[in-house]
């Protein structure tokens, strides 16, 4: 019996746009130069090294396809139904990153390298579109509980730029007063005591993320994981 082979993938989350109150949720894609689907988008991925473990091997294939290093990498779900690639068995190990404004810059100048609205996608390779449509699930789910919206906000911000990320993510409006008691109620924030400077009015008050709270579900083996590999599973 062949044995299958062995990829990791990423779906790769950020909020581009001119200003706060433009954002669109985006992801980047890599045309594929050979068979199969040639010519056809995809997510960025590639094989698992011989010496590498998964986290590593979605870090290298991240920079190799896309010039960018997310500081938030997590893995997200296996993905192996035995006809998801016409040539041969493959089953792929996809992690999700979310890139701030100050890290899809470093994206590659590449026909050949594209961002995309992450809800309107042209067709995808394999079934790259079902593991999108996942990954936007559970981004869109984990928002509501964790701090996850710190991976696309710099370390402060005012509450209202917060706001701006969960309206973006979640394609919805939002009343500001309900998310400032919902926010501050939540202990996910705490106020740093400075203000935002610039502004032509009182300056709106600067927070950053509680950190006791952490931005990956910590589990046993993530745990584990940082002890033993220190910056792999953070």
């Amino acid at each position: 019996m062949t044995q299958p082979d062995l990829a990791v993938s990423t779906v790769i989350f950020a909020l581009r746009g001119t200003s706060s109150e433009n954002m669109v949720l985006s992801l980047p894609l890599v045309r594929r130069i050979r068979s199969p689907f040639e010519g056809t988008w995809a997510l960025p991925g590639g094989p698992l090294g011989d010496e590498e473990d998964l986290a590593q091997a979605a870090g290298r294939n991240l920079r190799d396809t896309t010039g960018l290093e997310p500081r938030y990498l997590e893995q997200l779900y296996a993905f192996g139904q035995p006809d998801r690639s016409p040539d041969n068995r493959v089953v792929s190990i996809v992690y999700w990153a979310l890139v701030g404004g100050d890290e899809f810059a470093a994206t590659f100048d590449d026909e050949n390298v594209q961002w995309f609205d992450a809800d309107d996608l042209p067709t995808l390779a394999f079934d790259h579109a079902l593991i999108v449509e996942y990954a936007l699930w559970r981004l869109r789910n984990k928002l509501e509980y964790s701090r996850l919206a710190h991976g696309f906000l710099e370390p402060t911000f005012t509450l209202a730029q917060l706001r701006k990320v969960y309206e973006a993510v979640l394609k919805r409006r939002l009343d500001p007063g309900n998310f400032r008691r919902t926010v501050e109620a939540s202990g996910q924030v705490v106020p740093t005591g400075e203000r935002l400077a610039g502004t032509n009015h009182r300056p709106p008050q600067l927070y950053r993320f509680n950190t006791a709270q952490g931005l990956i579900d910590p589990d046993p083996l993530t745990i584990r994981t940082a002890l033993t590999h220190p910056g792999v599973a953070s």
